[in-house]
């Protein structure tokens, strides 16, 4: 295969097309002999900058946006974009490896991880050989590796997708980011199976307005190719408009009311955690397929109403990808769940819930799943965010506000989490200050702690039965589970060490630790 196929090339300079190619590079530590070097511009570091390294660790060929002088007559490949270039000769170079597996791209505000890992575990039960990759974890079949980024540089997306085939897996899942999208990492995956199942307010930061989040986020739906199926959920109106915006075989569904072709119906939430009936209103006809009209039952083995959002979307998508309603029943109810994502850490005496709490939709799924349970008093712990949080501090602030009644508190514990985040997560004075002025203008309390050992100390040492304990916040609260666990155990020696610490034993939030 031709590595530079596709590519929209602008010029060349000192082209070979016999020149040896054994590798590609976007970062020129990663550059060994008769590699191609690809410059990538980022939003700190330009590449171009990094050329003649490339260069003197073996490079032969550069793929660039610009030309630049260099200590050799190297080859030069001058295109408009080397991020779609980098992404095509990725996937040239590993022949094109997703069109090879029945790839499945799920994107939302939230959820994306927990609707994953539910249809990786609904696949598993179905008897299907799985990868799943994503924020949490990059896995093919029982290896699994740390994922760095939501959804990774397309270099490694595609050789991720080439060692699926080497494995011969049946199913690829993968979550779908903003920044994915934004940043062509994801341009030449082959999708069989799109879903997109919430949309609210996140990464304004990054993304510049609410208006760009959204063509950004959409584009996985516009762009699915003819003969794919989209999943959607027509509770939220903007989603509902890519019903007719897309090549792709719609099917829709509904949480909260009655429109899709297939809705959830009689919920409960029973001590958090939801029970409810799968409706197909009627005979929906697909390429290969006929989902029958009909119901089933359906129950949850984890908490929170947002798991019940989380849940459609992966039982529509194993309906639609022919999965039998035994297998998702039971992948539903046997599922324990994702660490951090409403994830009970502590169910005695008393309840220690830890969230993520990413951004305004989470958090009001979150506080309002907490007013649904039986509890005396509510105590939460907030990790103010650093990276990008201005945005995300203010609405978490704003919705800790409107809740506070229905939640009866009338303080919060917030940590600036000192020594527990590195510096790109570091808490900066204006990410605080807007935190602190929301809660200024109301008449909710606020303590605030440079780590969290001192802040959850606090909150633990106010604990009495039947009392709810909620650790809220991203990168800031990944280790607040151990301190909590630790500061239980130091009190009270004689608990069950290794049962109170098994909610962490897997987490790959500890690793490092």
């Amino acid at each position: 295969i031709d590595l530079i196929d596709r590519l929209d090339i602008i010029e060349m300079k000192n082209y070979d097309e016999n020149l040896k190619i054994e590798g590609i590079g976007f970062h020129s530590l990663n550059v060994y002999k008769d590699y191609i070097y690809v410059a990538i511009r980022g939003y700190i570091v330009d590449g171009h900058t990094f050329i003649n390294d490339s260069v003197k660790r073996g490079a032969n060929a550069i793929i660039v946006e610009e030309f630049v002088e260099t200590q050799e007559d190297i080859c030069q490949i001058k295109v408009l974009n080397t991020r779609k270039a980098l992404s095509i000769i990725s996937s040239n170079y590993f022949d094109n490896p997703s069109k090879k597996v029945k790839t499945i791209g799920i994107t939302a505000t939230n959820g994306k991880t927990t609707t994953s890992f539910l249809l990786d575990e609904i696949y598993r039960i179905g008897g299907l050989k799985t990868g799943l990759i994503g924020s949490v974890i990059a896995k093919i079949e029982d290896q699994v590796t740390v994922s760095a980024l939501t959804t990774p540089e397309s270099l490694q997306l595609q050789e991720f997708f080439y060692k699926t085939n080497l494995a011969k897996l049946d199913r690829a899942v993968m979550e779908v980011s903003s920044s994915a999208l934004e940043l062509y990492r994801v341009n030449d995956i082959d999708f069989d199976i799109v879903s997109f199942s919430n949309f609210s307010r996140e990464h304004i930061d990054q993304h510049g307005s609410f208006e760009n989040y959204w063509q950004i986020k959409s584009s996985l739906i516009k762009n699915a190719k003819e003969g794919a199926i989209a999943v959607l959920n027509i509770d939220n109106e903007q989603i509902k408009t890519l019903v007719n915006q897309t090549r792709a075989k719609v099917v829709d569904y509904s949480i909260n009311t009655d429109l899709g072709k297939i809705v959830c119906q009689d919920l409960q939430l029973i001590s958090g955690r939801a029970n409810f009936t799968v409706k197909i209103k009627e005979d929906i006809l697909l390429p290969k397929l006929t989902i029958k009209k009909g119901s089933f039952q359906v129950k949850l083995k984890i908490p929170g109403y947002h798991s019940v959002e989380n849940a459609m979307a992966a039982i529509v998508i194993a309906l639609v990808d022919n999965i039998p309603i035994e297998a998702i029943q039971q992948g539903l109810r046997d599922f324990a769940g994702v660490e951090r994502r409403f994830e009970f850490i502590y169910e005695r005496d008393f309840i220690i819930v830890d969230d993520h709490f990413a951004n305004i939709k989470n958090i009001n799924s979150t506080l309002e799943t907490l007013t649904d349970m039986e509890k005396n008093k509510t105590i939460i712990v907030y990790a103010i965010r650093g990276n990008r949080g201005r945005t995300v501090n203010r609405e978490n602030a704003e919705a800790l506000v409107a809740w506070k009644d229905k939640l009866g508190i009338d303080t919060i514990i917030a940590s600036r989490s000192i020594g527990a985040v590195g510096s790109k997560d570091k808490v900066s004075r204006e990410e605080e200050d807007v935190f602190k002025k929301v809660l200024d203008k109301s008449d909710l309390n606020y303590l605030i702690y440079d780590t969290l050992d001192e802040a959850i100390s606090l909150a633990l040492s106010k604990v009495e039965p039947n009392d709810l304990v909620l650790l809220a916040g991203c990168q800031g609260m990944d280790h607040g589970g151990r301190v909590a666990l630790d500061y239980l155990y130091s009190k009270d020696p004689t608990l069950d060490r290794e049962e109170l610490y098994k909610p962490l034993v897997k987490r790959v939030s500890e690793v490092g630790l």
